[in-house]
């Protein structure tokens, strides 16, 4: 089983997790790459989200060895029998614990900000990571998790080592696995999209997640898998309405990607977290994407995006936009233009990543809906085609560099900065964001 992303692995493993939902469950990630998996699960169950900030107590000459652990509250669990055979005296260990307890803290003060921790006596507590090698600071999570009173502990991952389930299994009172490869070497091999979750990222998270106006998507409204007839042929879609969308953005695909795109699901992902629904769309079958030449037929494109808008608006009232990549974006700009020349205010925002809008001439100047094109840095060509692009918009209009970044938005940080952009231009033009 392959994911997509955190986001994705959360989605699916919240769905093998309903059936906690009756029993008022806390869920607790594992900072870093464990807060975004998470964050999903709580939001299907409707459930509070916190992180479960662990240390553990390594042997000072072998620090991988740990001879126990610690977490918040004073929840301290340490082996009487590794301290034994490995020698550590009662001031080593005493020293190596208020180094870890420094570092603790400062963690916990990082994330939660000024933000209680959760209480968890007599609560069920999932703890949710997004995968498991060895296991060992999994089970340290447990134990703690259960010095600090939980009355059940489940842990739930999207993928581990065979070994590290049976060895979980005496940890927890439920271990919840979706994938148990044989050939198992690392977690980032079951992702496409694994980059490193920053601490900027698991603050925003617990922030949402701890907000009043929090969107949760209960149990059964995570992505639907949809089909869209566009002129006789069938296309494959995503579909996620949050429950009071605030509006709706289809996602154009562009050089051959389609709806399963890590980085316009990251993108989808983040928007559905501000609120707004999402359709990702394979404006070509599977078929047509073998020939490199149907990715740069824009009318072909612009014409099912249309289409499906016609579609969407059969499910939802709410405000539409269009958020294009590479070609997808002349598509976005060319079915936004046809649009409003045929007296429709459908479109009330595009955002262009790292598109070609120049593709979209001679269509440009038709344009009504405001569009923010969002380019890196570094990828020097395109962004000169943008700018030339923007010269000939008539309508209200952006043009947004992300320092540094390459055309794929790759580096550390840089599709993140793209998701807000995005995020604040389609909740200034479709309406305010829930969350």
């Amino acid at each position: 089983m392959l994911f997509t992303d955190r986001a994705d692995a959360g989605q699916r493993l919240a769905v093998a997790l309903r059936h906690l939902e009756a029993d008022d469950p806390v869920v607790l990630g594992l900072p870093r790459g464990g807060v975004p998996v998470a964050y999903e699960v709580a939001r299907t169950l409707g459930a509070p989200l916190d992180v479960v900030v662990v240390r553990k107590l390594g042997v000072p000459y072998h620090r991988e060895l740990g001879f126990g652990a610690i977490g918040e509250g004073g929840a301290r669990v340490i082996s009487d029998d590794i301290v034994r055979r490995s020698g550590v005296g009662p001031d080593e260990a005493a020293a190596v614990e208020r180094t870890e307890k420094a570092e603790l803290d400062r963690r916990a003060r990082r994330f939660r900000g000024d933000r209680p921790r959760l209480a968890l006596r007599g609560r069920t507590a999932v703890v949710v990571d997004d995968g498991i090698a060895t296991g060992a600071t999994a089970a340290a999570a447990c134990e703690v998790v259960r010095a600090q009173g939980a009355a059940r502990v489940v842990l739930a991952v999207p993928v581990a080592a065979p070994d590290a389930v049976a060895r979980l299994s005496g940890q927890a009172d439920d271990v919840v696995c979706l994938s148990v490869p044989a050939m198992f070497r690392a977690v980032g091999e079951w992702y496409e999209n694994f980059t490193q979750t920053s601490d900027e990222e698991v603050v925003a998270l617990l922030a949402r997640a701890a907000g009043p106006t929090a969107t949760r998507r209960r149990a059964g409204e995570a992505a639907e898998e949809v089909e869209v007839d566009a002129d006789g042929v069938r296309l494959a879609g995503d579909l996620a309405l949050p429950e009071g969308a605030g509006g709706v953005v289809m996602f154009a695909h562009g050089s051959g990607s389609g709806r399963r795109s890590p980085r316009n699901r990251q993108v989808a992902t983040a928007l559905n977290r501000a609120g707004f629904g999402t359709l990702l769309l394979d404006l070509l079958t599977p078929a047509e994407e073998a020939h490199r030449a149907n990715v740069f037929d824009i009318d072909t494109l612009a014409g099912r995006l249309a289409d499906t808008t016609r579609w969407l608006r059969t499910r939802t009232s709410a405000p539409l936009g269009y958020f294009g990549a590479s070609t997808g974006a002349a598509a976005a700009l060319r079915a936004a233009a046809a649009a409003a020349t045929s007296g429709s205010a459908e479109i009330g925002a595009v955002v262009s990543r790292g598109g070609r809008p120049d593709l979209a001439r001679p269509r440009l100047g038709d344009v009504r809906a405001p569009t923010l094109l969002i380019v890196g840095g570094r990828d020097t060509l395109v962004l000169d085609l943008n700018r030339r692009a923007q010269a000939e918009l008539r309508c209200e209009n952006r043009l947004d560099v992300v320092p540094g970044a390459t055309h794929l938005f790759e580096e550390p940080g840089a599709l993140e900065q793209v998701a807000g952009l995005a995020g604040d231009w389609f909740a200034t033009h479709l309406g305010p964001r829930t969350g």
